[in-house]
């Protein structure tokens, strides 16, 4: 019996530095990529949609290499997919779970829901030119 309580004793060990040095690292690196506040505005404005970086420059009104900076490094933490559609790049989140992962640490912080920014974004910008915009444009004028 000794020697089955310390198998035991050794496996738990074993299964609480596996999670403490392999999976706390992971769990930090996610903090760490979306703990920029700028990075938490772009994920929430792609909650509920996918945008190009044209439509994120006008809806966030910050330059298109910034922005690019920010979705290079969400893509590189695959928190984003993207798509091509000619010559734009629309992006999305891979997983719609970390915006409930947003919310829930904004009421951790005392932040009500309406203080949140708004998941849903208008969709037709006058100044994006990409082709979500355009069409949209275009069908509005009919």
């Amino acid at each position: 019996m000794p020697l089955r309580l310390q198998q035991f004793e050794a496996n738990i060990f074993l299964d609480m530095n596996m999670f403490s040095v392999a999976q706390g690292t992971d769990i930090s690196k996610l903090f760490k990529v979306i703990g920029d506040p700028f990075r938490v505005r772009l994920l929430m404005v792609l909650a509920d949609t996918e945008a190009c970086v044209c439509h994120l420059a006008c809806l966030l009104d910050k330059r298109q290499p910034y922005i690019s900076q920010h979705l290079m490094s969400l893509r590189q933490a695959g928190l984003l997919d993207s798509r091509r559609d000619g010559k734009y790049i629309f992006y999305s989140l891979k997983n719609k779970e970390l915006v409930g992962l947003l919310k829930r640490a904004a009421n951790l912080i005392g932040l009500q829901s309406e203080e949140m920014p708004s998941t849903k974004q208008n969709n037709q910008l006058a100044r994006c030119e990409c082709p979500q915009c355009g069409n949209a444009r275009l069908i509005s004028i009919k």
